[in-house]
């Protein structure tokens, strides 16, 4: 024999005396019980829920909102009250849309905000723009209601561009969802 098949002959058979049968057959389940929770996950479950084809499902804006909304390009803007990142109208985009050559994450994060203009509190989608590098200007940071990052649905400190094709981060948009209800309890 070579040295070589000697040298794999030796692996093998030091491999065997570590390990059995049942050992195996454990890991062999584990792997099969742990590959079938994929579909489980919020990312496969937003793509195969989409009903564009790419694999995002965007939200839809309620753009029926009255009074003076701000500028959109800057951190304080209304809408802005939970946003980590920059702001999608300083990058080509605008408030709830994603500049050209990116496409909107298929996860999102939520926030409540106050629309100073008419009083009332509105469901915002912050969607990542996903595609292109970083645009890095109008950089807001604002944790308004935030929760730890166990609560990750709300929480801003993630690249939520993980259900995307491409995981490159440009921007964000904030999406009003419409008007918040009261008497709710949170989960």
């Amino acid at each position: 024999m070579s040295w070589l098949d000697t040298w794999f002959e030796g692996v093998s058979r030091q491999s065997a005396r570590r390990s059995g049968r049942r050992s195996f057959l454990g890991r062999t389940g584990a792997l099969l019980v742990g590959a079938s929770a994929v579909p489980l996950l919020p990312i496969a479950r937003a793509a195969a829920n989409s009903g564009n084809g790419t694999g995002a499902r965007v939200p839809t804006p309620d753009e029926k909102i009255e009074g003076p909304e701000g500028d959109p390009k800057q951190c304080d803007y209304w809408r802005h009250c939970a946003i980590d990142g920059s702001a999608c109208a300083c990058c080509g985009g605008g408030p709830s849309q994603c500049p050209p050559g990116t496409e909107v994450s298929p996860v999102t994060w939520v926030g409540t905000c106050r629309n100073p203009g008419d009083g009332k509190d509105y469901l915002i989608s912050y969607n990542d723009c996903c595609g292109r590098t970083f645009c890095g200007r109008c950089m807001c940071n604002r944790n308004e209601g935030e929760r730890p990052e166990y609560h990750w649905y709300r929480n801003n400190d993630i690249n939520w561009c993980a259900g995307a094709k491409s995981q490159v981060y440009n921007c964000s948009i904030a999406v009003v969802l419409g008007q918040a209800t009261e008497g709710q309890p949170e989960k």
